[in-house]
């Protein structure tokens, strides 16, 4: 038996408490934690992108340093199609000046090969034993990191974690500095305000609640050797927060997110947080110079370009309308006056379908 393997048996417990939670859709600015720089001509407020790194790594580097893209998915239909188009635009965006990425895996926690496994690279881990993820299938993720980094071979001495819903708008360099990781903050990511829940996984004698950061463990780019020693940490502390009921209600569809943010407080590995790693329609209104697009949110406009969130649309692009099958070539584009941020990421999407083989294949 593995070291993976056999820590996973001693965290393993019954009983776990679950509660299905719907996202709440609420307009809100992003926390506010760069420097103020400039307000553009239509009143648009920038942030220094890069926050919280040490004056003493804020360098250009002089050799490239490779980072290997992976990400966790299943054998579901809605997994495989956004998997086809994120490998597409990695492919793409691979060779470009200013990319440092590496290789690709993805890692597929189903415990079994797809019909996949000759168009993207792909480890097959095994899945939590049946009933342990209470239907929050994203627990599997600390869970499949374990078992891959145990098992793979990984020349690349840092790794991305990607999710499947993530295009590569433009070329990623390394955005890790002086050994210290990268990450996108998040704004709904708040340790502060969960103090009490916080110290249940965190205690006082590490330092303040602060030092935990406002992540998840996606958009990260880490050192190979610091994510192997956060990584069982990472999955003891997501089963432990799902079995506590106080935890799992107060954090419900981040508490995976949660986990990693306090697994690398207790490791000691904070990170330098990047807003421009990411950005999400239809919140983020411009691409830009920032590197992926994460389609995680609905986006419903009126035939005005009007936002109708909350509200289906008249014109919408949401992944979820096609959660059992790829979704059709050459969707419609939106109307005008849509962001372009949302116009780009159906471009981009199309020229994906149109361009992957056998696109109907589920």
């Amino acid at each position: 038996m593995g070291r993976a393997s056999l820590m996973f048996l001693i965290v393993l417990t019954t009983g776990f408490f679950f509660a299905t939670y719907n996202l709440v859709a609420m307009i809100m600015h992003y926390r506010s934690i760069g420097k103020w720089t400039h307000v553009d001509s239509d009143g648009q407020i920038f942030l220094d992108p890069v926050t919280e790194m040490p004056e003493d790594v804020k360098t250009e580097k002089i050799a490239k340093m490779p980072f290997h893209v992976a990400l966790t998915a299943t054998d579901a239909p809605y997994s495989k199609w956004q998997c086809r188009i994120m490998y597409y635009w990695y492919k793409k965006k691979k060779e470009l000046p200013g990319s440092e990425m590496g290789g690709f895996t993805r890692i597929l926690h189903s415990g079994k090969p797809d019909n996949l496994m000759d168009e993207i690279p792909t480890t097959v881990v095994d899945p939590l034993p049946a009933g342990l993820d209470q239907g929050y299938i994203v627990l599997n993720r600390p869970w499949a990191f374990v078992q891959w980094l145990e098992k793979a071979t990984i020349e690349e001495e840092y790794i991305l974690m990607a999710e499947p819903d993530h295009v590569f708008v433009n070329p990623i360099p390394n955005l890790a500095r002086g050994g210290l990781p990268a990450a996108f903050p998040f704004f709904y990511i708040k340790p502060a305000d969960h103090e009490n829940i916080i110290r249940k996984y965190y205690p006082e004698e590490k330092g303040p609640v602060t030092n935990v950061d406002p992540i998840g463990n996606s958009p990260v780019i880490i050192k190979k050797e610091l994510l192997e020693k956060i990584a069982p940490t990472w999955m003891n502390i997501s089963l432990k927060m799902k079995k506590d009921q106080e935890t799992d209600k107060a954090f419900g569809w981040v508490l995976e997110m949660y986990a990693y943010a306090v697994a690398s407080a207790l490791h000691d590995v904070q990170h330098v947080l990047r807003r421009d790693f990411m950005v999400q329609p239809p919140w983020d209104l411009a691409t830009g110079k920032n590197l992926i697009i994460h389609y995680t949110y609905g986006c419903d406009y009126n035939l005005k370009g009007e936002l109708t969130y909350g509200k289906i649309g008249e014109w919408r692009f949401d992944k979820r309308s096609y959660l059992g099958g790829p979704m059709p070539r050459n969707l419609p584009l939106p109307p005008r006056g849509v962001p372009e941020s949302v116009v780009t990421l159906v471009k981009m999407v199309n020229e994906a379908t149109a361009n992957i083989p056998n696109w109907d294949t589920e």
